[in-house]
């Protein structure tokens, strides 16, 4: 007796069609899974024959054989528990199927026959519309997640006795619907509010600048100077993502297992934190079978590294590559995935070991040799590649005492939207959409200066021995500073606006 179930798998962010194939035999009882399956796969014989016992049906006692195609890939995780035993139902004669059409199944299943949550249901709901299939069936806590895609019926289901009945015809279920719409302005609603700020109007002018071109920015200042509270309120001056780049954002955490059940779709900016103990593999991915790292989650967002000189040395060179090319290639001796990984890069750091280098209160402990030591923790190809660099000083009592609120992020949003249309409307022949990721033939067309202009940077450039690199930012920081302002050219004060965010760049002359 054979019976074909259709479920989905996960091979980096895309989904891909898996046929669980369940033949069962004359023989001694026996359950064997082949298909290259990982341990929680293997593992599932064991969940699947109390499950289907415990729901009120016969385990066949008999030799059993499932097979999971394409064999020569590797599948991991619980979601074939569900297609598995509605498989062996079929075979056994226990389930005669009365709706037509094919469902696509996955689920992990508890022993009493419930069906649990698993990771990836966007992804295969996204890829299920070229599979010609009739639905999806999935657990409850999957199915608004899955319902997203609009494009299939998407069923959510509670235990294993439930999926009998609806796919024998003996009970109807009813699609899952999502208001999409509503989900985005619930996205809106939770950030936090630039209004709160008091003082350090400089470095809001320089976020809403890095917001408005998508820049890298490194602040510099003492402790409690409030770099953290700031750096929380970039994604709230963001302009907000649109339905693409929310799906694509959502996969991400899907597949990692991080997308909050009674969330269908991440429809805010992602904003990461990571400690500075993370590893490289947590901070760009990896793993025996490579996963999603922080660089990824931020997909779409902010990437937030707070005391940047703490993280290690090798994990912060590992930086390089999404930050140039917007995406992490993960390869092993298995397989080689590539994951999506375009943010904004913000960071923060003491100026010093003590943290008080400059500050009007308090005196530095730090001897030269302890400076030199704490900053070359950041490698100057690292620091090529963050576009801004801001001084944070403390905030003063007037400033703190001020009982009236800064401009609102709704405020600062507006300009930086407005800045991104410009840039939307200058870069779309390209596939761009910010300033910050044109090349170098964009930069020769859209970043002309004029004479003085021209001298500007000439002065500086040798003054500062800057780098291609920073010479190349610092003409995109001043393209997103004119289009900020409104003006088709930028004008030397645009470049000298720029040209002051190489904090870094001045202190190494």
């Amino acid at each position: 007796m054979l019976a074909k179930v259709l479920s989905g798998a996960l091979i980096g962010i895309d989904a891909y069609p898996v046929d669980v194939e369940v033949d069962i035999a004359q023989g001694l009882p026996q359950f064997a899974t082949v298909g290259l399956p990982e341990g929680a796969v293997k593992e599932s014989k064991d969940r699947v024959k109390s499950a289907i016992k415990n729901s009120g049906y016969e385990f066949p006692g008999r030799k059993i054989t499932i097979n999971l195609a394409p064999a020569d890939i590797k599948k991991d995780g619980a979601a074939f528990d569900l297609p598995m035993a509605v498989g062996l139902l079929t075979a056994t004669g226990a389930l005669k199927p009365g709706r037509p059409g094919r469902y696509v199944l996955m689920g992990e299943l508890s022993l009493d026959g419930r069906v649990k949550p698993v990771r990836g249901a966007l992804p295969v709901a996204l890829a299920a519309k070229d599979w010609d299939v009739a639905g999806l069936i999935l657990p409850e806590e999957n199915a608004r997640e899955g319902a997203i895609v609009d494009a299939l019926p998407v069923y959510g289901v509670h235990d294993l006795g439930e999926v009998i009945d609806f796919l024998a015809g003996a009970a109807e279920l009813e699609p899952c619907q999502v208001d999409v719409a509503e989900l985005f302005r619930e996205g809106v609603c939770g950030a936090e509010d630039f209004a709160e700020v008091r003082g350090q109007e400089h470095v809001k002018r320089a976020l809403e600048v890095a917001a408005a071109g998508g820049h890298n920015v490194l602040m510099i200042g003492p402790p409690g100077s409030g770099k953290t509270m700031l750096a929380r309120r970039i994604p709230g001056i963001l302009p907000a993502p649109d339905f693409a780049e929310a799906l694509e954002t959502t996969k991400i955490h899907s597949i990692s297992g991080l997308l909050p059940r009674r969330d269908a779709l991440v429809a805010a900016r992602p904003f990461r934190a990571p400690h500075h103990t993370i590893s490289d593999a947590g901070l760009i991915g990896g793993g025996a079978y490579p996963r999603p790292g922080e660089v990824s989650l931020a997909h779409n967002g902010v990437l937030f590294l707070d005391e940047l000189p703490e993280f290690k040395k090798n994990v912060l060179e590992m930086l390089r590559q999404p930050l140039e090319d917007g995406q992490v290639c993960i390869s092993r001796a298995a397989t080689s995935l590539t994951y999506p990984a375009n943010f904004m890069l913000v960071a923060a750091m003491n100026p010093c070991h003590c943290g008080f280098l400059g500050d009007s209160l308090r005196e530095c402990t730090c001897t030269p040799p302890m400076l030199q030591r704490y900053r070359s923790r950041l490698s100057g190809p690292l620091l090529d590649r963050i576009d801004l660099h801001v001084e944070v000083p403390r905030v003063p009592h007037k400033d703190l005492a001020d009982p009236v609120d800064g401009e609102s992020s709704a405020a600062i949003r507006a300009r930086v939207e407005a800045a991104r249309q410009l840039q939307r409307e200058r870069l779309e022949t390209f596939g761009l959409h910010a300033n910050s990721q044109m090349q170098a033939r964009h930069i020769r067309k859209f970043c002309a200066v004029d004479e003085a202009g021209h001298k500007l940077l000439e002065m500086v450039t040798d003054r500062l021995g800057l780098s291609a690199r920073s010479y190349s930012r610092i003409l995109k920081v001043a393209r997103t500073i004119a289009d900020l302002a409104g003006s088709e050219r930028i004008e030397q004060a645009h470049l000298a606006e720029a040209i002051q965010y190489r904090g870094l760049d001045r202190k190494s002359a």
